[in-house]
């Protein structure tokens, strides 16, 4: 299976008004291990708001003498739809869709090209703020509110950056979907050589004894995951057939 997770930021809060997208980062998670990455910062020919800047950080000066959006699509849509092992995209991960995909779409039709979904597998989109309001309702759901809750950590999230939230948004639907879990590295990384927070190493079960869930757990954990394969659009992989 291979999933992409994707996060912008911009320079400002509507491409209506001219805003324009200064940031992009992918994350790319074959089989539930991370693997590549794509980002790239973009010239916008244009101010940030305040607010805006005030949550990246990316200054007109230091965005001078990036490319515009035109120069790196192909190279973004090539990696959203190419994998070198030649798996196809079986899911986009986006944290709040609308705002991304409008921006997003907003730069491709100053292209002269269709939307974002257009160029993808059909169904391939999972808004990962909507799983989790199925999941926590009435709670703050935002991805430092998730990282939180799931005890991800993200005390370097100083600013929002594109790459950095989409990697942190990987380690939040992985937890999201199968409970707590920290992305791992590319495959040829050996586990001894890995320094990231939450990671465990394999320990031998010989001696442990294995607990039982009882009937009531079981059914609560296949409610839980009945409410996950309805707010993911009927992705969640390891969902038994329910009785």
């Amino acid at each position: 299976m291979r999933w992409v997770m994707l996060d912008t930021e911009t320079t400002g809060l509507d491409p209506r008004q001219g805003h324009r997208l200064v940031e992009i980062g992918l994350v790319e998670i074959l089989t539930r291990r991370r693997a590549r990455t794509w980002h790239h910062y973009l010239n916008p020919r244009r101010e940030s708001d305040p607010g805006a800047l005030e949550k990246h950080g990316l200054t007109t000066d230091f965005l001078k003498d990036k490319p515009p959006f035109g120069s790196v699509v192909e190279s973004f849509i090539e990696f959203l739809c190419d994998s070198p092992k030649g798996m196809p995209l079986n899911c986009l991960v986006i944290h709040n869709a609308a705002f991304d995909l409008g921006f997003l779409d907003h730069e491709l039709s100053l292209l002269g090209r269709p939307a974002l979904l257009a160029h993808l597998p059909e169904g391939v989109l999972v808004d990962s703020l909507k799983v989790a309001r199925e999941l926590f309702p009435g709670k703050r759901n935002s991805l430092d509110a998730l990282c939180e809750r799931y005890e991800i950590d993200h005390a370097h999230r100083t600013f929002h950056g594109a790459l950095l939230d989409a990697e942190l948004l990987g380690e939040v639907y992985l937890a999201m979907t199968r409970g707590q879990e920290h992305l791992l590295m590319p495959e040829e990384t050996s586990p001894g050589s890995m320094q990231m927070p939450g990671y465990v190493a394999s320990v031998s079960a010989h001696g442990l004894r294995v607990p039982k869930a009882t009937e009531e757990e079981m059914e609560a954990h296949r409610t839980q995951l009945e409410r996950i394969h309805q707010a993911s659009g009927g992705r969640v992989l390891w969902r038994p057939e329910i009785a």
